[in-house]
């Protein structure tokens, strides 16, 4: 099956655009919280922490969006609905440390130094493509 990602608008999931994410809250209302995410060629990938309530949205209710805005152009956009097919802490925090060295430059953990600290475990949530919308 091909991807349902366009060739055209792929660049927003492989430049570090901070990404709207959008999971349902128990009431039925969209929560949306700022995300970096990344796309391994049939899923968007999320990294998240269980502690916070978007984990617990995705756990109960699975269909959610994002939405990314091109920083350069502010008509262009990409939103991706979609499923979380998967959620897993396999990978979690050298995805986490991948992605804070694409969006800061650095590679510790959230692109900072800091001292030891107790960290929450890392969450991947893999999400299927069901519709997506571009503009330009």
């Amino acid at each position: 099956m091909a991807s349902l990602i366009p060739d055209s608008h792929k660049d927003l999931l492989e430049r570090p655009i901070i990404a709207s994410f959008a999971t349902l809250m128990p009431d039925g209302h969209p929560q949306v919280t700022p995300v970096w995410c990344s796309y391994d060629g049939t899923h968007v990938v999320v990294n998240a922490s269980a502690n916070r309530q978007k984990h617990r949205n995705v756990v109960e209710r699975p269909q959610v969006t994002l939405m990314m805005f091109d920083p350069l152009n502010q008509f262009r956009y990409m939103e991706v609905r979609g499923v979380v097919e998967e959620i897993t802490t396999e990978g979690g925090e050298e995805s986490m440390n991948t992605l804070a060295l694409a969006y800061t430059g650095k590679p510790k953990r959230y692109g900072i130094e800091a001292p030891p600290r107790e960290v929450d475990e890392r969450i991947l949530y893999k999400i299927k493509p069901i519709k997506v919308n571009t503009a330009n």
